[in-house]
C-alpha cells in the first residue's frame, strides 16, 4: 500500500524510516521539516487517499521523538553541533529485563544449563537488533543484575542447610565459614550480592557452566565495537 510513498520519498532524495504504517522523515531545519510535512500530507490524503492521525503526527526534534525501539542523544564533541547517537528506549530495556527476570525466575523448574541456552537466544535476537545503539554502559548494568539473579537460582536449587555446607566447601570455603555461610539468616537475594555467592559462584564458573554476559556478545566480532557511535545529523524529525 505504501510502496508509492517510499518511492515518493526516494525521488525527494528524503532521509526516512517506515515499518509498515509507522514512519518517520528526517529534516535539517524547522522550516524544510514543515514544508516537507505539509507535501506528504498532501500527497497521502489526495493521491493515495488514505487518512493521517494527525494527534500522533508532528513535528518534533531528535531527543523528543521514538522509532521502532530507538532513540536519539546529542553527541557532545567539541565545536561540533547537531549530531545525534542512537540509544535504546527506556520501554525496550524495560522489556529486555522483564524477558530476563522470566528466565531467571528461582521459582521456575529449569536447569541452570536451561537457563543460559535461553539467555543466548535473546541475546542473538535483542542485541543484533539493537546493535547500532550506544549501549555499552547500560549492559554492564544490566549484566551485574543478571549474574546476581543467576547466583539467587543456585542458591535456591540448593535448597537444604547440609547441601548448601558442601556444595560451599567444594567450591573452596574452609569448613567453619561454610558452615556458617549456609546458615546465614540473610535471604536469597541479599545473600546473591554478598560474598557467599560472589566470592564462590564467580565470572569465572559461570563461564565454565556456559554463561555469557550480554556484554561479550554485543563485542564479540562487532565491527561496531571499534567504532565510534553511530551519529548522524539531525536536527528536526518529521
Amino acid at each position: 500500500m505504501l510502496h508509492e510513498l517510499d518511492c515518493e520519498l526516494e525521488n525527494r532524495g528524503l532521509k526516512y524510516v517506515r515499518y509498515a504504517d509507522d514512519f518517520s522523515i528526517y529534516a535539517k531545519s524547522k522550516r524544510q521539516a514543515v514544508e516537507t510535512g505539509n507535501s506528504i500530507y498532501k500527497f497521502l490524503q489526495k493521491k493515495l487517499k488514505l487518512p493521517v492521525n494527525r494527534e500522533k503526527s508532528g513535528i518534533r526534534r531528535p531527543v523528543q521523538f521514538r522509532i521502532l525501539g530507538y532513540g536519539f542523544v546529542p553527541t557532545y564533541k567539541k565545536e561540533v553541533k547537531g549530531q545525534y547517537q542512537l540509544v535504546v528506549s527506556e520501554k525496550g530495556w524495560r522489556k529486555l529485563k522483564q524477558t530476563l527476570k522470566s528466565i531467571t525466575r528461582k521459582t521456575i523448574p529449569m536447569s541452570l544449563k536451561e537457563r543460559f541456552q535461553k539467555l543466548k537466544e535473546v541475546q542473538r535476537g535483542w542485541l543484533n537488533y539493537f546493535r547500532m545503539a550506544s549501549i555499552q554502559q547500560k549492559l554492564k548494568e544490566i549484566d551485574s543484575w543478571l549474574r546476581n539473579r543467576l547466583r539467587y537460582c543456585i542458591w535456591h536449587d540448593w535448597k537444604k542447610l547440609e547441601r548448601k555446607r558442601k556444595n560451599l566447601i567444594r567450591l573452596g570455603i574452609r569448613k567453619w565459614q561454610a558452615y556458617a555461610w549456609s546458615r546465614t539468616r540473610m535471604g536469597g537475594w541479599a545473600v546473591a550480592q554478598s560474598p557467599i555467592l560472589r566470592t564462590t559462584i564467580t565470572l569465572q564458573r559461570l563461564r565454565g557452566g556456559g554463561y555469557q554476559s550480554l556484554l561479550e556478545y554485543y563485542t564479540k566480532d562487532s565491527p561496531l565495537f571499534n567504532e565510534p557511535p553511530y551519529t548522524r545529523t539531525v536536527r528536526t524529525v518529521v
